[in-house]
């Protein structure tokens, strides 16, 4: 990742293998009009170019990209991750966007932290004559009237601990599903929270003990075991306590209600939500926010085997409610039951669970959209504010009343763990979570659209993992250490 600094030096005299420079109307293309008149550049929204600077100003090349009059900060954070992605061959960049407070300056580090990011661990190196390993951007300097305060110092700090979050879940995202099954994510978990959080791993042993039926059910056709990664971070100054889950399936074949091969092709996906809670309470703890975070990672990897749960078996759950399972492809709601229950035996103040968990979610949002749903209309509010605050795209959905009487219908157990009508599927699932979670207000965040980016790349999000939900639960936290 680049380390970004501040500076109040002129665009034309910034030294840089590039300059990326905002613009916005005629006063902002002087200088450069010729030749953005000749590339075609006529400002219209998205647009960037890149020329020769050819002496005009100290930087080799300039890249060019079309704002808004008065962009706001997610204008800004698209825009310069455009500029980054345009100047793929510099290691060093001069960013001249014209923010206009401490909040721009940190939207504008967080878009070159996440434009800049690869993720090449597996691609093989080249050898031979003429073989050259690709430039990274190593530094960025934002060009800014605000440089020398310390707020916009601790702005770029800030954004530097979100970015590395958004970052490490688009690394655990992209892995391989046979290089991070169960017990290999929990370790990267535990590597990555260091001594900043406290973590605690519960194994297929202890599951049992602590009544999981959930995560077990679900985990027990793998011969790689489940597990529950929990994690908490409490300042002796908190003011609120705040709870996270997320749903850790390191590979979802749909267990014996098995998917089709086109469908389970990017199911190494379905560990992106515990992949985002975890990231973000470490983040958020990195940044001394004065609020408790208590955290499940509910890992499993659902296979078919002789010793695969089956539909029509009966799970008991970590709160003493049996589940009648009828359909081992919705695995998700299982594994996060458990983790919901445990959230709320610790009273927290609010929860939030996130999870790539339905289809049904895409078919109404959209790839790039994520359904919020929950138990109490105020606190769903708060949560979109924060996503909205944090630039990531998220709807509100209601749980229909009729969807009660639905995830209570089983004729042999307490809950009926699959929608037995073909429509409402998000809906019914978030209804059967509710029944986790007491009466503490919760928030479920359905990111199945856009976790993954199965096309190019575009503005800040990359081909692959994207990290959602990171960025929303970290300015959700802050809003709640404010009060």
């Amino acid at each position: 990742m680049p380390t970004v600094s501040l500076s109040t030096t002129k665009p034309a005299t910034a030294r840089a293998d590039a300059l990326i420079i905002g613009i916005r109307n005629d006063e902002d293309r002087e200088g450069f009009s010729s030749a953005l008149e000749l590339l075609g550049f006529t400002g219209e929204k998205d647009q960037v170019v890149a020329f020769p600077s050819d002496g005009a100003v100290k930087a080799d090349l300039v890249v060019a990209v079309a704002l808004p009059d008065e962009p706001d900060a997610e204008d800004l954070r698209r825009a310069v991750a455009r500029g980054v992605r345009a100047a793929k061959n510099a290691t060093n960049i001069a960013v001249a966007l014209h923010p206009t407070g401490v909040d721009e300056v940190e939207a504008i580090a967080e878009g070159i932290a996440l434009g800049a990011y690869r993720y090449e661990v597996y691609k093989s190196k080249k050898k031979g004559k003429g073989a050259k390993k690709a430039p990274e951007l190593k530094t960025a300097t934002i060009l800014s009237p605000f440089a020398r305060q310390t707020l916009a110092t601790k702005a770029v700090e800030r954004a530097a601990t979100v970015s590395e979050a958004v970052n490490i879940t688009r690394d655990w995202v992209n892995t391989p599903p046979g290089d991070l099954r169960p017990t290999a994510f929990a370790d990267a978990i535990s590597a990555h929270a260091g001594t900043t959080v406290k973590v605690s791993v519960w194994d297929e042993k202890r599951l049992a003990k602590e009544r999981c039926g959930g995560i077990l059910g679900v985990g027990q056709g793998s011969v790689s075991p489940p597990r529950l990664v929990s994690l908490t971070y409490e300042p002796a100054n908190a003011v609120a306590h705040l709870a996270l889950v997320g749903k850790g399936i390191t590979f979802d074949s749909g267990g014996l209600s098995i998917k089709s091969g086109t469908g389970m092709a990017t199911m190494k996906i379905d560990m992106a939500g515990a992949a985002a809670v975890a990231a973000a309470t470490v983040a958020i703890a990195k940044l001394g926010l004065p609020i408790k975070v208590t955290t499940y990672a509910c890992l499993a990897e659902n296979m078919p085997s002789g010793s695969a749960t089956r539909p029509g078996d009966v799970l008991a759950m970590r709160n003493g409610s049996t589940v009648e399972v009828l359909n081992t492809d919705a695995e998700g709601r299982l594994v996060l039951a458990d983790g919901l229950a445990l959230a709320a035996e610790g009273k927290p103040d609010r929860i939030v669970d996130v999870a790539t968990l339905t289809g049904a979610c895409v078919v109404a949002l959209g790839e790039r959209t994520s359904g919020v749903l929950g138990n109490d209309y105020d606190f769903g509010e708060r949560v979109l504010a924060s996503a909205k605050e944090a630039g990531e795209s998220m709807w509100p959905l209601p749980i229909a009343e009729e969807m009660k009487a639905l995830v209570t219908s089983s004729k042999i157990a307490d809950l009926r763990q699959h929608n037995p009508k073909p429509y409402g599927g998000t809906l019914y699932a978030a209804a059967f979570l509710r029944e986790f979670v007491n009466d503490v207000p919760w928030a479920h965040l359905d990111i199945a659209g856009p976790s993954f980016n199965e096309g190019s790349a575009y503005d800040y999000t990359p081909a692959g993992g994207t990290g959602t939900g990171v960025r929303t639960l970290v300015k959700l936290a802050l809003e709640m250490s404010s009060k």
